[in-house]
């Protein structure tokens, strides 16, 4: 059963009521407030703002006595709220409650103003019965700031032969952030707590890597764990979001991927998820982000364009992992065949591991979109906004990778896909191009990229997904695909997904070109990129995509920092428009730059004139190696 709760609008961004909900430090203060109401019956609900609804879905309210519900807005009166016919609010007084609960926080004013309408020994309570601790509040001033819960979750695991580390840098320090606190608190597979910490790092921006798996094994001397991070980020300006980049390791280089920060506003659909191939197992790794159980039969796996869903029948509990083999509930389902996962808006945006041949990658699956419909303006866009929405990607040296794409519906309302690939070489001239038709959803078409782009000989290029109406067919812009990366001399493989946007066009187009702050034309870069340490280097695909012409050359920084944010060097770079440039770090930056920078040493990727796009990786000695998009703030 899908969570009926508001999570996440286009228009308005995230929900902060739902994130105040079901923040981990209110959980058992949200227990204990129903708890107390249940001992104090019967209740009456003041639902002024609409939060009830959201409240009783993640807390149980089964068996409470509920005298009615009561509202200010005219117009909800009659309205249904918790399965009751609402009440106009003058009508608290007659209740005969023992105790009323006022569905909202910062109700202070709220509750001198019920004073005369409460019925005669009722005790009045909030939610602000549930409130998080004050030293996690940036803005303690106004509870439902979106900056009071600048959080997220990541999946967290350290074992004999796998480690995680999450990395980011304080961009809150150039949106003002006078310093932020970091909170940390680390659930189990079982959903309990197993350990917690903060930190406080230097004001400015400088690096955070105070989350590492194995030092976290021997600060709080654990053994072998594997289940969710969830971070707080108290201080925060700018963005309520922590976006993060997530490497897992491996001993003996058995195991090297990354991932972008999760989405942290759950979705009721997730797809990306690829079905495995020969010789692979493909884990999903459902992680439950509430503190109220997934209920047995709830999630569940289809083939994609298929609607027989089979569901998980045993239940997951408040905060628990569940790694779960997808030919569990699809068996004989395999690539490029792709899984529809229902999740029912219980979980952010879940990760998956594909084992095979004793190698391991992580990457993650995409929310799908309920709330779009086809745009009919689409086809005749081309001669305003050229190319339009595009998606680009690298193609990686071809005398060393192979690179495969699968094109990936990423909307309920996407019955087609009319898509076409257009690859280019590092200069910016398009030498390939293939038309993929009008896709079904449930289609099974995987370019091999290498093969097409053999304009290329043995170098690198990229490759961008554009719409191609010629045998008809229908966009509404959400336009998505999985990159697949496999190096031939090693075996390892790595991929990404992500979804198409407008670039550099001086004309808008509802919200695009997107910009990291403002409103659109977003027409300049600033992308955060970790840096291998020890035995890993690091590479870096920079993209200049152009849905219409723009600057003929980008103008470039690689600007690289040390641990705690000062600047050590940089180097100006010029990629040519619709062109691309693959670079590594031990080659951009010599041995004495790179120890000047030292460890921790990070590099933000800045241009004032251009969008660009961004993929990131380590390379290990063995041949292991991770790619995945980066991220901008």
């Amino acid at each position: 059963m899908a969570l009926r709760i508001e999570t996440f609008d286009k228009f308005r961004g995230g929900n902060t009521l739902y994130k105040a909900l079901t923040h981990p430090h209110a959980a058992a203060a949200g227990r204990a407030l129903v708890d107390g109401l249940r001992r104090h019956g019967p209740v009456a609900v003041v639902d002024p703002y609409g939060a009830v609804g959201g409240f009783a879905e993640l807390f149980d309210l089964s068996g409470l006595d509920i005298a009615g519900v009561y509202v200010q807005d005219i117009a909800r009166i009659g309205k249904p709220v918790l399965g009751r016919s609402a009440r106009a609010l003058p009508e608290l007084s007659g209740s005969g409650a023992g105790s009323v609960l006022v569905a909202a926080f910062d109700a202070e004013r709220l509750l001198a103003q019920l004073a005369a309408l409460l019925p005669s020994g009722a005790q009045p309570v909030s939610l602000d019965a549930m409130r998080i601790p004050a030293e996690r509040l940036t803005n303690k001033q106004r509870y439902l700031d979106p900056l009071n819960f600048a959080t997220n979750f990541a999946l967290f695991r350290d074992t004999a032969s796998v480690h995680t580390v999450i990395e980011t840098a304080n961009y809150w320090a150039r949106y003002g952030s006078a310093g932020i606190t970091l909170w940390y608190t680390l659930f189990d597979a079982h959903g309990e707590i197993i350990a917690e910490w903060s930190y406080t790092p230097p004001p400015g921006p400088g690096v955070l890597t105070q989350a590492h798996s194995a030092w976290v094994r021997d600060r709080f001397n654990l053994g072998d764990f594997e289940g969710q991070l969830f971070i707080h980020v108290a201080g925060a300006a700018g963005h309520d979001i922590v976006k993060y980049a997530l490497d897992t390791y491996g001993d003996g280089d058995r195991a090297l991927s990354c991932t972008h920060d999760a989405n942290a506003w759950p979705s009721d659909r997730y797809a990306g998820l690829p079905a495995p191939a020969p010789g692979e197992k493909v884990v999903l790794w459902l992680q439950n982000s509430h503190a109220a159980p997934i209920p047995a039969g709830t999630i569940g796996l289809n083939r994609m364009g298929d609607e027989r869903v089979v569901t998980l029948d045993e239940p997951i509990g408040p905060f628990a992992t569940r790694a779960l083999d997808v030919a569990e509930l699809l068996p004989g389902l395999a690539w490029p065949a792709q899984i529809e996962l229902r999740a029912g808006k219980h979980m952010v945006r879940p990760r998956y591991e594909v084992i095979a041949a004793g190698r391991r990658r992580i990457a993650h699956v995409n929310v799908e979109r309920g709330d779009l419909r086809p745009n009919p303006d689409l086809p005749g866009l081309a001669e305003t906004l050229g190319k339009g929405y595009l998606l680009p990607a690298p193609v990686l040296p071809r005398s060393e990778w192979d690179s495969d794409v699968l094109p990936t519906p990423m909307s309920t309302a996407q019955t087609d896909l009319p898509i076409a690939a257009l690859v280019y070489d590092p200069a910016g001239n398009e030498i390939a191009r293939h038309r993929f038709g009008c896709l079904a959803r449930d289609h099974a078409a995987c370019l091999d990229l290498g093969a097409l782009a053999a304009g290329l000989g043995d170098g690198y290029g990229h490759v961008e997904l554009v719409y191609d109406f010629a045998d008809g067919g229908s966009g509404d812009g959400w336009l998505h695909a999985l990159f697949r990366y496999r190096h031939r001399k090693s075996g390892h493989a790595a991929e990404t997904s992500f979804g198409a946007h407008v670039f550099n066009t001086i004309l808008t187009y509802r919200d695009e070109p997107q910009s990291y702050s403002g409103s659109p034309p977003g027409l300049s870069t600033r992308l955060f990129l970790r840096l291998g340490q020890d035995e890993y280097d690091t590479l870096c695909h920079l993209i200049y995509p152009a849905s219409t012409p723009w600057l003929a050359h980008s103008a470039t920084d690689i600007v690289l920092h040390d641990a705690f944010g000062r600047e050590v060097a940089r180097k100006s770079l010029a990629i040519p428009c619709s062109g691309s440039l693959l670079w590594r770090y031990r080659e951009l930056f010599d041995e004495a730059t790179r120890a000047a920078a030292g460890a921790g040493a990070y590099a933000v990727i800045r241009d004032a004139t251009c969008r660009l796009f961004g993929y990131h990786g380590l390379i290990g000695p063995g041949g292991a190696f991770s790619l995945d998009h980066m991220f901008g703030f």
